[in-house]
């Protein structure tokens, strides 16, 4: 035993000569048992560098390798020219097809990868680990691999200590063209070791495999401690582990002294090595080993108790419908104390595999049939699981182990250890006890009750038999009941736990932690009983992962609208930024330096929650009280970083016509705050999810807080947060991306040739003034430089997204572009799921406009998308992408939308607009603050959605709200068509609805109409032509004093080189002017007619004071001037018409 392992740290640094203030040595010279062990014994964890991983991860994190610095340790051992590298994107190994790694999703990123080899024969290629030292019983090492040709064999992860080699994983396809995860456990190894993959290719093929992200989880033992927690037994060497890990059947301490045959003599333990000791069992168990064994792919590679292939252990055989049962001596009654049993068992292969655990009791009094204890059912993975069962029983009793398989799968036993109050009975049981128990179904906690009708016969195993009906598997649970009481559809998942069935829903944990259907304790009736049922998170004597299941048969197909509701209660203290605001703020608190504050709010009219939608949610309301200041600060406490990379999602809500900027940014002492997400301009009466990466430097334990920043634009308009949650490891790419804040994940390859940039300084070579999310030389994008001198002609400059999740319907990819109005060369769009295809080219004309593009998405994998710049050679051209959307739903016709989604290609352009004003979307069943239509046009219901603006907020002076179309190529006719709806209560309370043609030369008022009619959708279509690039404009306005009335508009309908035609009226509609009486036409004709000449009056008398209009400061619609041509007039800025 070396001395200074166990000595306290002072007192190594008084024996090595220093004092405890002096520095530490820079190289940690540990004992060689302490290298690669999984434990940090240096500063720094110098010990635990290159051993298939780098050390130093933070707590809870795994010891890990991205090869994105080095190998980590890991050698080719191959012995043909069929070998591993470390690569990235090909670089190396050309032509393999692998375009990303897993790390960062992009082609920067790197991994280990072996590619083509010249010979034809079969050829295995070999990728070996360091030696690594003593993994605990519950190591678990996590991978990823890609195999990105069909040339692959066999892929096989194995592990060699001493003279052994135990074959953890092994595969021959189907494989997939995407990275997917392996997770194996290595059970308790001690002394050295290696693990090996390797991958086998045929002879007459490519064998294209890559491996990233490699992970060691909960591999190290435990640490010696001077003391134990109470209850703890503290090991020989030091270390302590808890109560319920001694004498389980596993070295938890590291040294076996939690095993030690004298501490656990009074136990009886069966380990299967040499028979069944005290078991007996029926036809379909039968004692076997992993080595000879079936070729079956679920069979057991190893045994629990040696952790070895030539170890034996109990495997059921029996066919389905039949279970084989393994019974216990018939043991005295346990009053007043428990018999305990653990035992490890083994599902793997299938989910019809079932293991049940049975009480059947003995004597005078008993109930016959057996009790289930435990039940566990399906697919839980290649591993040993630990479970315990305490039995108080006041009759004798036995304990009945029945197995049933699926088809493909292995039920296993191993190490079954009874406790010392399991006494056997004095007299042996008679021939009737003895006899095998007839077992409920394996599917039913309890027998059920027999219909009145007579049950079919013949019914195949796996049938339900109902009336005279057999139902096959395929249609139990599948939403459409086939027997007439519904039978099939019964514990199907929906269920208030109020019943022993649970509604089908069952534990599939084998971790600490586990589900179980427990009594209400809150509230009791008069009897006493208690008042409902409910699943509750429960310990568990799992020794594996650490997070519990519960999961239901299996269900479907589903439709495309299906949905699971249920209700759920936290109880403890939650993590301090995972928050949903239902019981208080969390440790989030306001910001003091401003007199704009968030609140904790609850759900009440117009305001409404996320989570339940009648909770509570956090709200900055600039009228409440009202603010001078223009921000608002909600904060975190400090926080210490969980891993080296954080998922930080949440829930924002930004409503209303004059709405300003919600940034969220990670602050940490003595630095930048480092922006991390942003959005502006109302976005719609709903609630919307964003994702942030939090980066946290690696080896550091440097607390952070996280900082939201409302800034509001005005008055009228509110932010919201709710449903604030933190997971490790980093986020899925987001659905929309501003770059306002960062590149959103967004790679632009080794070269580096797309970069963000703004406009501001006026200083940069190319690009556009400004971007198109601003509207500003502020505001960010991401641009290439397609000139020679950076991209000679035909050169190809990507930039590829991060990793999104499948989408669960189609959907609709939307991006803005620039195009130089030099010809900078070819857009292309590829999408990249498995395979790689070019879904759209853009190669127009530049200009002076943003211009929009639109790729219809389906993907049912993982997928990435890549924007490739190909240059034309031109000198001073570029190419720019800006607010990149991901929207359900098909993409729609370019200026046309039914607003059921999302705005389509229409944005608010409120820097164009007087006022700078937004029009928002929302729908009837939303709760808004504003009056709205009660039916949308689209749907005619109040399920469906419009856009809308609330004139109230206009006041007076010529304001307004615009809404522009996407730019629309130049046209000799075409048509718009749309519904529109107006409601104002007073006769002078008027508001107005103009379309305008925004182009280069100006703006074109087209069509225009004042309203006061309420409570109906008018339709209106406009014959436009234009002999250049224009934009339509819904401007939003008033006509007469200010008043609260809403404008909405629906259905926009652009159809592109045809002409308007007659709508035919249908019922309901009113699509024709109302007639008007001939006396109102006559007094309406002389009011008009005053009204001219007191305004001629009144004009000339302006005019002979020398009176003139104004220069307009109103910034116009990115490339267009601000003239306004309406009707015959023209109205020139005061540049124009002054003189020199």
């Amino acid at each position: 035993m070396r001395l200074a392992t166990y000595l306290p740290p002072v007192l190594v640094l008084l024996l090595a000569g220093g004092s405890p203030g002096q520095g530490v040595p820079s190289r940690c010279r540990s004992p060689s048992e302490a290298v690669c062990n999984f434990a940090c014994d240096c500063l720094g964890c110098s010990d635990e560098a290159w051993c298939g991983y780098h050390g130093a991860p933070l707590q809870g994190a795994p010891f890990s390798c991205d090869f994105e610095q080095d190998s980590c340790g890991w050698r080719d051992i191959s012995t043909s020219g069929y070998r591993w590298l470390r690569d990235r994107a090909g670089a190396v190994l050309a032509g393999l097809g692998l375009h990303t790694d897993h790390t960062h999703g992009t082609d920067l990123g790197w991994y280990m990868a072996v590619g083509t080899h010249p010979g034809k024969e079969a050829s295995t290629a070999t990728l070996r680990s360091p030696v690594l030292r003593q993994a605990a019983p519950a190591c678990e090492l996590r991978l990823w691999y890609l195999t990105a040709s069909g040339g692959v064999a066999e892929l096989r992860l194995e592990l060699t200590h001493g003279t052994e080699t135990l074959t953890l994983w092994q595969s021959s396809g189907p494989w997939r063209p995407s990275w997917q995860e392996l997770a194996v456990t290595t059970g308790r190894i001690q002394g050295d070791f290696r693990v090996t993959f390797s991958a086998t290719r045929n002879a007459t093929h490519r064998g294209t495999v890559a491996l990233d992200d490699v992970a060691f989880w909960n591999c190290a033992l435990p640490s010696p401690q001077a003391r134990c927690p109470p209850g703890h037994h503290h090991c020989r060497n030091g270390a302590c582990v808890a109560p319920d890990s001694v004498c389980d059947g596993e070295d938890g301490c590291g040294d076996s002294s939690d095993e030690d045959p004298a501490t656990c003599s009074h136990l009886m333990a069966t380990d299967f090595e040499t028979g069944l000791g005290l078991w007996s069992r029926s036809e379909g168990w039968t004692r076997n080993h992993s080595a000879g064994g079936p070729q079956s792919l679920a069979w057991p590679l190893r045994d629990h108790s040696q952790n070895s292939a030539h170890g034996t252990f109990l495997a059921s055989v029996a066919k389905p419908g039949t279970p084989a049962v393994l019974s216990s001596p018939v043991f005295q009654a346990s009053d007043p104390y428990n018999c305990s049993l653990i035992f490890y068992y083994y599902l793997h292969g299938s989910e019809a595999g079932h293991l049940q655990l049975l009480l059947q009791t003995r004597g005078p009094g008993a109930p016959q049939a057996p009790s289930p204890l435990r039940r566990r059912h399906g697919e839980l993975g290649a591993a040993w699981v630990r479970d315990r069962v305490d039995i108080w029983s006041t009759h004798p009793f036995q304990i009945l182990l029945a197995g049933e398989t699926g088809p493909g799968g292995v039920v296993g036993l191993d190490d079954l250890i009874l406790s010392s109050h399991c006494r056997a009975a004095p007299a042996p049981p008679s021939s009737a006890e003895t006899s095998v128990p007839q077992l409920p179904e394996p599917w039913a906690l309890a027998p059920a009750p027999q219909p009145p009708w007579p049950r079919p016969q013949d019914c195949e195993p796996g049938h339900l038999p109902c009336q005279d009906l057999c139902v096959p598997p395929e249609q139990l649970c599948d939403f459409q009941p086939q027997c007439a009481e519904g039978e099939d559809e019964q514990d199907c998942g929906s269920t208030g736990f109020e019943l022993a069935s649970a509604g089908g829903w069952e534990d599939a944990s084998v971790g600490p932690l586990q589900w179980r259907r427990l009594p209400a304790q809150a509230h009791r009736d008069a009897r006493g009983a208690a008042a409902g049922h409910f699943l509750s998170l429960e310990k568990a004597w799992g020794q594996l992962k650490a997070e519990a299941r519960a999961r239901t048969p299996a269900l479907g197909p589903s439709g495309p609208h299906c949905e699971l509701r249920m209700a759920y209660y936290f109880h403890g203290h939650p993590r301090e930024v995972s928050c949903n605001f239902e019981r208080d703020a969390c440790t989030w608190h306001t910001g003091h330096l401003t007199d704009a504050h968030w609140r904790r709010v609850e759900s009440h009219g117009p305001g409404y929650d996320h989570t339940t939608g009648r909770g509570f949610y956090m709200l900055l309301n600039p009228t409440d009280p009202p603010a001078q200041g223009q921000g608002a600060h909600l904060l975190t406490g400090p926080q210490v970083p969980a891993a080296p990379e954080e998922c930080f999602s949440f829930w924002y809500h930004l409503y209303g016509p004059q709405i300003g900027t919600l940034r969220l940014a990670l602050r940490r002492d003595g630095e930048q705050d480092v922006q991390l997400w942003s959005r502006s301009g109302t976005h719609g009466n709903r609630w919307h999810q964003a994702w942030a990466t939090l980066h946290h430097q690696p080896g550091l334990s440097t607390k952070y807080q996280l900082l939201f920043e409302g800034l509001r634009d005005g008055y009228h308009g509110t932010m919201a947060l709710d449903d604030m949650t933190v997971r490790p490891g980093p986020c899925w790419a987001p659905r929309s991306c501003s770059f306002e804040d960062s590149a959103c994940g967004f790679s632009s390859g080794g070269q580096g040739l797309w970069r963000r940039q703004a406009h501001v300084t006026g200083h940069v070579p190319w690009g556009p003034w400004a971007d198109h999310t601003t509207e500003t030389a502020q505001g960010h994008y991401m641009v290439v430089d397609t000139s020679p001198g950076a991209l000679s002609q035909g050169q190809v400059a990507p930039l590829t997204s991060a990793r999104h999740p499948p989408l669960a319907q189609p959907s609709c990819l939307t991006f803005w572009y620039h195009l130089s109005p030099q010809n900078p060369g070819t857009l292309r769009v590829h999408v990249e799921d498995g395979e790689r295809r070019q879904v759209l080219s853009l190669s127009a004309h530049g200009g002076l406009a943003w211009r929009l593009g639109r790729v219809d998405m389906q993907a049912e994998k993982t997928w990435r998308v890549v924007f490739e710049a190909v240059a034309a050679g031109v000198e001073r051209s570029y190419m720019a992408l800006d607010d990149l959307a991901l929207h359900d739903g098909p993409c729609a016709r370019p200026g046309s939308c039914d607003f059921e989604s999302g705005l389509c290609g229409w944005s608010h352009c409120t820097r164009a607009s007087p006022g700078r004003y937004s029009w928002d979307w929302s729908g009837a069943s939303i709760p808004s603050r504003y009056p709205q239509p009660t039916v949308d046009h689209t749907l005619g219901t109040q399920a469906g959605h419009f856009v809308l603006f609330e004139t109230g907020v206009l006041g007076t002076g010529g304001r307004a709200a615009w809404l522009c179309s996407e730019p629309l190529p130049a046209t000799a006719a075409s048509c718009l068509r749309f519904w529109y709806h107006m409601g104002f209560p007073e006769h002078f309370y008027k508001g107005e609805l103009r379309v305008l043609l925004s182009s280069a030369q100006g703006q074109l008022a087209v069509w225009g109409e004042g309203g006061r009619l309420r409570q109906q959708w008018l339709q209106a279509q406009v014959e436009l032509a234009s002999t250049e690039e224009f934009q339509i404009v819904f401007e939003a306005t008033l006509s007469g004093q200010p008043a609260e009335g809403p404008i909405a508009l629906d259905d926009v309908e652009y159809l592109a080189g045809q002409h308007c035609q007659q709508p035919t009226p249908s019922q309901g509609d009113t699509t024709m002017p109302v007639p008007v009486p001939v006396p109102a036409a006559v007094g309406g004709a002389l009011v008009f007619l005053l009204l001219l000449v007191l305004l001629g009056l009144g004009a000339r008398h302006w005019l002979q004071r020398g009176c003139y209009f104004p220069r307009g400061t109103g910034a116009a619609a990115p490339g267009f001037d601000n003239i306004l041509f309406n009707a015959d007039r023209v109205t020139l800025p005061e540049s124009v018409t002054s003189t020199p």
